[in-house]
This record gives structure tokens, sequence and C-alpha cells, in this order.
């Protein structure tokens, strides 16, 4: 727990990040996690992923921008990607934060910036995930979420089982029949607001898989928890429920063994690949997240 704290404090720490950038080794390491820093990295990292039966989700790094012509920016190499995705026919969606789009700046403004995206995605009949990013940004980020959804119904949410609130988020959204991707949580949470105990987290976790999965809504169930996944296995087993109505998903670069194997077993999975050369915030939540991503960095250091 005092190495996940100071992990996520660390990821925070603008100049300590200026630092780490300017080390080749950090960047090389990165690359376990993240898929290039262009486009075109990214579209080849997803053709290969599709080689091999997975689906993805591409991510442009980034989020916290400071004005609003980062945010725009940043939309529009949304909109460029969704183009390249379509060019070259490759299986893939797109996430994306709200802060990246200026959710800290102006709500009205970041709507927009996500409406475009959405606008383009359904011309392209594609999906747009909208990442949850930390508590105090939850209500704005399902507040838009639903809002488009009502509108072009080719947008979907993510809930982590970490919030005491989820269980009530998770209820609404599927009122909307909204397709919701479930994961633990990776921010750093007051214990007013998120359990503390991995136990709580983890039957949290599988009480809301269990409301999602019974819904008949296609949902990702985000984890590389081998419990949580047994136990998405079995519960759907025991409903009848098949491997076509649901997909698990997994991050660029962990736990790839585990990966291929679902895959062997019928399963969709669907990988979260990120792009950019914003890589830090989200690699230290990464190291956070799972120490054997430490451990696998610490390892590569020495072979230096």
């Amino acid at each position: 727990m005092v190495m996940k704290s100071t992990l996520l404090f660390l990821s925070r720490q603008e100049k300590l990040k200026n630092f780490v950038l300017g080390f080749e080794f950090a960047q090389r390491v990165s690359r376990r996690f993240v898929s290039g820093e262009t486009q075109e990295q990214a579209i080849q990292a997803v053709k290969e992923l599709n080689q091999k039966g997975f689906l993805t989700t591409l991510d442009r790094l980034g989020e916290n921008v400071t004005n609003k012509e980062e945010a725009v920016k940043a939309a529009d190499d949304y909109l460029l990607l969704l183009d390249k995705i379509s060019q070259n026919g490759v299986g893939s969606n797109v996430s994306c934060k709200l802060t990246q789009m200026g959710l800290d700046l102006d709500f009205d403004f970041c709507f927009n910036n996500v409406k475009r995206i959405v606008e383009r995605a359904k011309g392209h009949d594609n999906f747009v995930r909208i990442d949850m990013e930390d508590s105090p940004r939850t209500d704005k980020t399902l507040q838009i979420c639903f809002a488009l959804h009502r509108e072009y119904q080719n947008v979907g949410a993510v809930i982590q089982s970490y919030l005491y609130r989820s269980e009530e988020d998770v209820r609404r959204l599927l009122e909307q029949k909204i397709r919701i991707r479930l994961c633990k949580g990776a921010y750093k949470e007051p214990k007013t607001v998120a359990f503390r105990k991995k136990k709580e987290v983890d039957e949290n976790f599988v009480k809301l898989m269990k409301q999602m999965l019974k819904s008949g809504v296609y949902h990702g169930i985000a984890t590389h928890d081998d419990k949580m996944i047994q136990a998405t296995i079995d519960f759907a087993k025991k409903e009848n429920i098949t491997k076509e109505s649901y997909e698990f998903q997994f991050l660029y670069g962990i736990r790839r063994e585990l990966q291929e194997e679902l895959v062997k077993q019928g399963y969709n999975v669907r990988i979260y690949v990120p792009y950019g050369d914003q890589w830090y915030p989200y690699f230290m939540r990464r190291m956070a997240e799972r120490p054997a991503n430490l451990f696998f960095v610490a390892k590569n250091f020495f072979r230096r």
C-alpha cells in the first residue's frame, strides 16, 4: 500500500516527469506498456494484435491539459486516428480521457470536443469509450457520457470497483443500456469515497460484474487478476451467458501469456493500446497497480 501511494504521488510530479523523460532507458522500458509515440506505430501494433485474434482500443496518452489549444489538438488527433483505423481496416475502437479534452477548463467546451469524436466514430461505425479518472471528476464524466449516449449510442463508460458509489452508477448506466468497462481503479482516493482493502475492492468487483453480465448488454471486464477472471468465467457458465456476450480487457504488455490463453479458449479479449509521448503518468500508474511490473523494470535496469 505504501509503495502504491508513493508511485501514484510520483506520477503527478512534473519535475520528475521531465527528468525521467530525458533517459533513453526509461523510454525503452516504457515500450512494454506503450505501443509507440506516433499513430503509425500504434496502428502497426493493432495490426499485429488483430492477427493474433485480439480486439483493441487505442488511447492517445495525455491528461489535465492546461489550455484549450491543447484540448482541441487532442480531439483533432482522435478524428485523424478514427480515419486511420477505418482506412487501415483494423479492429479497434478508441478511448479518451476528458481532462485531455478540457474538462477542467470548461464543461461545455469539453463536451463539444468529445462530441466531435463520437460523431466521427459514428460515421465510421466505431465506438468511443470515455475513460474514468479520479473521483472529483466522476459526476461530470458520467454526465457527458449519458448525454452523448442519448444522441449517438456509440459511447460507453468506465466504472471503478474501489468507489463506494459504483453500484449505483452501474444501475443507472444499465438502465440506459450503456456499455461499461469494469476495472478496479488506479487513482489515489480518500477513504471517504473508496474502499481501502483489496478484499473489499474485489468483492465489489465481483458484485458489479454479475450485475453487468446479467443485463444483456455487451460489457468489458478489465482485470489482470486471476481470481476476478475465474469468478467471471464461473458466473457466466452458471448463468448460461455465452462467451460472445462479453469481453475481457487487458492493458498492452501486461500478462501477455494469459491474454493469448483466453483467446485460445474462445473468449473475446480486447487490449488497451496507448500511444504518444505523454507516457510518464500512465507508466507510473501501471507500476502502482501491479508490483510485478516494477520488478520487470528493475530487472531490465540491471541489464542495461
